[in-house]
């Protein structure tokens, strides 16, 4: 029995749920089920009483120190790859973007704001603790480091981070939610955007998907959307790379070689 069964006491059955952490777990009893975590994002408060996750019931800290939340389950499922097209993830991200509360609340949480600058220094660190010696990492940070100019400074907003469709969810009342903040960050909104856009919509409705979003296609917005889909293809490589998965690696070396041509 792990440390959530023994806080949830008798009659509750725990399961993974899955997920690259480990830390989350379906726990059930008789016919109600709860979605708890351990250690989750601070800011689930603030996400829950905005509707972007589904509502957190209770927080509880156990006697290790460890965190423990749980949120209400909901029958629902993920959105297909071709839903990233509709206008309601756009006025979902929108919304997150542009919330005040999550960013106070992040910024009170004492997080440095994520920059290009340091998120290049961090990617060269990886390189040499690594010692990975690869032309189109290198290749890709000269055009990070070469374009970082050209890009124009714009309002820092909380940023998802991983807004893989995997991480949409539709529930029985048709509500839409964006889960698993583990790696949410104060950064350019174009850091969502631009892995949004690249990965799911066609560039000919960019403009539309935007519109529905609240923002002008601008050149600058493209800039800075191709500087972070760089940035995050070279952080997928190097990740891949530290763990020797040779096939994410071939396949994100291919995907930065067009990308650093473009």
């Amino acid at each position: 029995m792990n440390r959530v069964e023994l806080f949830l006491g008798e009659g509750w059955d725990v399961l993974p749920a899955g997920g690259a952490t480990g830390e989350a777990y379906v726990a059930r009893h008789g016919d109600y089920q709860l979605f708890i975590k351990r250690n989750s994002s601070p800011f689930l408060a603030v996400l829950s009483a905005e509707g972007i996750v589904p509502k957190l019931l209770w927080t509880k800290r156990l006697e290790s120190g460890d965190v423990i939340t749980a949120q209400r389950w909901i029958q629902g499922r993920e959105l297909k790859a071709k839903e990233m097209m509709n206008a309601s993830t756009a006025t979902m991200l929108a919304n997150i973007h542009g919330s005040n509360e999550l960013l106070d609340m992040f910024k009170r949480m004492g997080n440095e704001l994520l920059n290009p600058a340091s998120m290049v220094e961090n990617m060269y660190m990886q390189v040499a603790l690594y010692q990975i010696e690869d032309e189109r990492i290198h290749a890709g940070l000269t055009f990070l480091e070469r374009t970082m100019g050209q890009l124009e400074s714009t309002e820092y907003a909380v940023c998802h981070g991983d807004i893989n469709h995997n991480n949409w969810m539709r529930d029985e009342q048709d509500n839409l939610y964006l889960i698993d903040w583990d790696g949410a960050t104060v950064a350019d909104p174009a850091l969502d955007l631009g892995l949004l856009l690249y990965t799911y919509i066609p560039e000919s409705q960019w403009e539309d998907w935007l519109g529905h979003y609240g923002q002008e296609l601008t050149s600058s917005l493209r800039i800075r959307m191709h500087w972070y889909v760089v940035a995050h293809t070279i952080s997928e490589m190097l990740w891949h790379q530290s763990r020797h998965n040779l096939n994410q690696v071939e396949e994100y070396r291919e995907a930065l070689s067009y990308l650093v041509s473009c």
